[in-house]
């Protein structure tokens, strides 16, 4: 069965979305054609909406609307501790703990050698200018236990023990 070319580049766009493959995309697409064209200018508008309105805090790089973003910008966190993380989700999963109240670092990535990603590929240089401007006294390295973030987290101990901070790891 031929589809017509709008429904398969849809679901051609549909698939290039993480952990989308072709039969979900598929599922997707047509979901998006039986459904009210109202719903599906709602999709539209809200994805124009994220990347209209929707950008990395010029401290911590985590997702904001608002520059600085509003852990940065606040004055009930702790600005003596920073936890390290490689994602903007990873800063969500930290606070449904409900336990941290310090300041964030977001990499964008971890190192992987193999997959092209070095030091400069990552935010680390905002990292090492927060501390080395003072006032924090522990990086909390909070990357992800795999080969990739075991190796971000030895890399970036390597470049903060020598300013005079404590880091540890999660």
């Amino acid at each position: 069965m031929s589809l017509p070319e709008p429904l398969s580049r849809l679901i051609e766009q549909l698939q290039k979305l993480p952990g989308i493959g072709a039969k979900g995309a598929q599922r997707l697409a047509f979901h998006v054609l039986k459904n009210p064209r109202e719903d599906a200018e709602r999709l539209c508008d809200a994805i124009r909406d994220v990347k209209e309105q929707v950008t990395y805090c010029s401290i911590c790089n985590n997702i904001t609307a608002a520059d600085p973003c509003s852990y940065c910008a606040g004055s009930s966190r702790d600005a003596r501790i920073i936890c390290v993380v490689e994602e903007p989700q990873n800063v969500m999963v930290v606070e449904k703990t409900r336990e941290f109240r310090g300041m964030y670092h977001v990499l964008m990535g971890a190192l992987s050698p193999l997959h092209g990603v070095g030091p400069d590929d990552l935010k680390i240089k905002g990292l090492l200018n927060r501390v080395g401007a003072g006032g924090v006294d522990e990086v909390i390295l909070a990357t992800s236990p795999t080969v990739e973030g075991e190796a971000t987290a030895l890399y970036l101990a390597r470049l903060l023990k020598p300013l005079g901070v404590r880091v540890s790891r999660i």
